[in-house]
């Protein structure tokens, strides 16, 4: 007697690959909480861009040394990156700068107090920590100090965010060709395809009613450049993470992975929205 026909398989969903309501749950947490601190007290915004940047750290070094044996020293960069994001918010460019200096200063000195062996590749990784996490977010922090701060901040976030959701939803829904297989499997050209869309719309949107003297085209351009600017940070930590032979930076944000992994598209982005607002509108 011949075997009862099998039902066909049923064809399998796609997948973000990660709790989607925690994520979801955690985003709007957090941007409540970064909302709330930007239009209150900027004093208080700046203190969690501090905090997060000596988080970032936490973590970055952590598993450096955990997968690689690296001990970039975390005492004198969680210091340096708070005092970094401070002086980037009360003495603009020229404070960031000397911050920097006096914390790859002490990374040098603080690695000294250990035996010599592999001081350069731990010094290294202490002065690029430095540059990636705590460097770049002081832009933040000195967009924060124009009349307009909080929008110009607000614009930042926004822009990033979208350009992010764009080619989440682009790519998940008609995404095929890959962008960079050997860096992030999951990213697609269609993807940033998305990115760019979402993100020019939402500029020009931003810079017409968020900020002072802004213009729609200029907004085109500015999500052009956020896109582009996300886009490489994701990749960029993607590579690190990739080296490293890890998923995540970290497990603190359910749905998200670490707070690296939730900076990695921000901090590159921060220098990009921050010298193109100055451009355009002034330095406020």
């Amino acid at each position: 007697m011949p075997d009862a026909a099998q039902p066909a398989p049923k064809p399998q969903k796609k997948s973000a690959g990660r709790d989607l309501s925690a994520a979801i749950g955690v985003g709007v947490g957090l941007g409540a909480v970064i909302v709330a601190s930007l239009f209150i007290v900027k004093a208080v915004f700046v203190g969690v861009v501090a905090v997060a940047v000596v988080v970032g750290l936490w973590e970055l070094t952590k598993r450096l040394d955990e997968r690689k044996g690296i001990r970039a020293p975390l005492v004198p960069l969680a210091l340096g990156g708070a005092a970094m994001v401070v002086a980037g918010y009360v003495r603009g460019a020229e404070g960031a700068w000397v911050a920097m200096a006096l914390t790859t200063l002490a990374v040098l000195v603080w690695r000294m107090t250990e035996p010599p062996e592999n001081y350069l590749r731990d010094v290294t990784a202490g002065v690029f920590a430095a540059f990636y996490v705590p460097f770049l977010a002081t832009f933040v922090a000195m967009m924060l100090t124009a009349d307009d701060g909080p929008q110009r901040v607000l614009t930042f976030l926004l822009l990033t965010v979208v350009s992010d959701t764009g080619a989440y939803a682009v790519g998940w829904r008609f995404g095929r060709k890959k962008l960079a297989p050997r860096i992030s499997p999951g990213k697609t050209r269609e993807g940033l395809v998305g990115a760019v869309g979402f993100a020019m719309v939402a500029g020009a949107l931003c810079l017409e009613f968020l900020i002072d003297d802004g213009a729609w085209w200029q907004g085109l351009v500015l999500g052009l450049a956020v896109a582009v600017s996300a886009t490489l940070g994701d990749l960029g930590e993607s590579m690190i993470k990739r080296d490293l032979g890890i998923k995540d930076m970290g497990t603190l944000l359910p749905g998200h992975g670490g707070i690296m992994d939730r900076l990695d598209s921000l901090l590159p982005t921060a220098p990009v929205v921050w010298l193109l607002l100055v451009l355009f509108v002034g330095s406020g």
